[in-house]
């Protein structure tokens, strides 16, 4: 079994918690803002770090006063926002197991979670998410209270813990150690039931270390602005939130990524936590904008050139003609690029899906550069990622430090170290079956090279087995398929079919642009689903997937349907990741279809 280990860089002590990393940085750095908040008129108002905590430990008496005991589950059930940090880390003050819920989850989704981990507590953000939790509150027993955001509970919080005293508050906070439970956060649910992984206060406060020892002060020089608008229920963000809140760094929420380029703006960030279909979106946009004002051959070099570029940053020289030629597109188009992004960022982390080496060089080409990441739940975010001094675009770099990673002999990547949780709420079976030997199974295929860089190979539950006994992991395809403007979602068929196919959805939001550019009249997606010339683009963007595999793992037919796989219609997780068996099941008629009337193309 191939492995590689990356020491560990720090020591923490037993007794401490999550909690040491806000009160770490009041200490050493109690000058930068913590947060800073969105004003109306587009200002922001910074908060100290100081006035944070002070702020965090009033609540937390309020919490404490409205019975919640050390171990105690509560749950958070909003969008990103100030307040989401602030009740976390009150929960945590208090003593309690916070329980992030997705803002846009059912009702049966939020019971499933509320009564499995048994929250004591909600807060909601809303009366439409109050009257969800009411729907099913006669199966959460050991709910007592519901507060919500938008009707003043962080208000009523404060007045009723002022009985609280500061000694029993620091004797509260002190109660949880590393080994105890932190948070109880819910996987994606793509194949069944969510699973509630439990993290621990070592998992948060090692992983926050490690991370911010290996990359801290080039990434996240002190001074550093992120604008976090990703889920804060996703584990990607609640760890950076936290990182950053320990780290001097000063964040920013918002809550609707409709207003992101406004805020970008208006915040102008140094660093970006997104997915790949956020930068995708980036580049696509500027694209698009670029044709239609008919500059459309002038960025396709500049892409080309900073591409060129950042491949040969990799090889370690940059010819001085290709220097000259960055330098002038840099006057010309990638400074319009970052401005975009508020001007100011210069570094980016990915995650939850495969970037790409295309684009990866080509954000780094032109001054962004993103470092991708792998991980999941179970592992609090991280496994591994790129490092600053030595990106390899397509891989996701080596593991953390304190971190061991091994590709065993079915290609399945294992991981055990700092980052590794506890294991599955209630579910001692689940926990059995994700750990063999102190190492937990992630059930994603890949490999490592010899200094350690890990690549993704695909998903083990996902590889698609054809009549003929090809082996095809889906997630490569859809992901070059994603990548066209057209391309909203899709998903990649053929289990023990003659052949592999795809189901594509077109992007709303691209395709009037997209048809201007090219030409053509205005139609909806329904129209542009059966129009000749758009399904021949699509070819094009089939072609050019294919191009990355052998003949056998090649999509031979595709079907274009007018509607879109969305978290609304329970496609996607809340995390966006596709829910294929759902998809499958859904779309059986087309998928026979596919293969009743088409032949493969030869």
């Amino acid at each position: 079994m191939k492995q590689f280990t990356t020491p560990p860089q720090h020591e923490s002590r037993p007794d401490e918690n999550t909690t040491d990393l806000l009160l770490g940085r009041l200490r050493s750095n109690p000058s930068v803002p913590i947060y800073e908040l969105a004003q109306p008129d587009g200002s922001y108002t910074p908060v100290a770090t100081a006035d944070f905590i002070e702020d965090v430990k009033s609540l937390a008496k309020g919490l404490m006063a409205s019975g919640v005991e050390s171990g105690d589950a509560v749950a958070i059930l909003s969008r990103t926002r100030y307040e989401w940090a602030l009740l976390d880390w009150a929960v945590w003050w208090a003593g309690g197991v916070s329980i992030p819920i997705y803002e846009t989850s059912s009702p049966s989704q939020i019971q499933w979670i509320a009564s499995d981990a048994e929250a004591k507590f909600a807060v909601v953000e809303s009366t439409r998410h109050k009257e969800d939790m009411e729907s099913v509150r006669g199966d959460l027993p050991a709910l007592a209270r519901i507060g919500v955001l938008d009707d003043g509970i962080l208000d009523d919080l404060r007045s009723r813990g002022e009985s609280v005293s500061d000694e029993d508050l620091e004797a509260r906070r002190t109660s949880r150690r590393m080994e105890d439970v932190a948070t109880i956060i819910y996987t994606s649910g793509t194949t069944g039931r969510p699973k509630g992984a439990q993290l621990t206060h070592a998992n948060f406060v090692d992983t926050t270390r490690s991370a911010v020892t290996l990359l801290g002060q080039q990434v996240l020089p002190p001074g550093s602005r992120l604008l976090m608008f990703l889920p804060l229920a996703h584990v990607f963000a609640r760890l950076i939130t936290v990182l950053a809140a320990s780290w001097p760094v000063t964040t920013a929420f918002t809550p609707d990524t409709k207003n992101l380029l406004a805020d970008l703006a208006a915040f102008k960030p140094t660093f970006l936590l997104a997915v790949p279909r956020v930068f995708e979106k980036v580049y696509n946009g500027a694209e698009a904008k670029a044709i239609a004002g008919g500059k459309g051959k002038i960025f396709s070099a500049a892409a080309q050139t900073a591409i060129d570029y950042s491949t040969a940053l990799s090889n370690g020289k940059v010819p001085f003609a290709l220097k000259a030629k960055h330098a002038l597109f840099d006057k010309l188009v990638y400074g319009t690029l970052r401005g975009a992004m508020g001007g100011q960022v210069r570094w980016a982390v990915s995650g939850g899906a495969p970037l790409g080496a295309r684009l990866s060089h080509f954000f780094r080409g032109i001054g962004v550069t993103i470092l991708e990441g792998y991980g999941l739940t179970e592992t609090t975010a991280p496994i591994s990622v790129n490092l600053p001094w030595d990106v390899r675009p397509g891989t996701v770099g080596p593991p953390l430090p304190g971190s061991s990673v091994a590709i065993d002999e079915d290609g399945e990547i294992l991981v055990k170290g700092v980052m590794v949780f506890k294991g599955y709420h209630n579910n001692a079976e689940a926990t059995a079956e994700a750990m063999t030997d102190g190492w937990f199974r992630t059930g994603d295929l890949g490999a490592l090279d010899e200094d350690g860089s890990l690549t993704i190979t695909g998903r083990r539950k996902e590889v698609i087995v054809t009549a003929g006994g090809k082996n095809v992991s889906p997630a490569q395809l859809e992901d070059q398929l994603r990548s066209h403007p057209l391309v909203s979602q899709c998903v990649v068929i053929g289990d023990q079919k003659p052949f592999v196919a795809a189901i594509l959805t077109l992007d709303a939001e691209m395709l009037g642009t997209w048809l201007k550019n090219n030409g053509l009249p205005e139609m909806d997606v329904a129209q542009a689903a059966k129009n000749e010339k758009v399904r021949a683009e699509l070819q094009t963007v089939v072609d050019r997937a294919n191009a990355t595999v052998s003949r056998a793992e090649s999509i031979r037919a595709f079907e274009v349907i007018d509607s879109d796989f969305t978290e609304e219609n329970g496609y996607l997780t809340p995390s966006l990741k596709l829910k294929r068996n759902v998809v499958v099941k859904d779309m059986a008629e087309i998928i026979d279809r596919i293969y009743a009337g088409q032949k493969p193309t030869s």
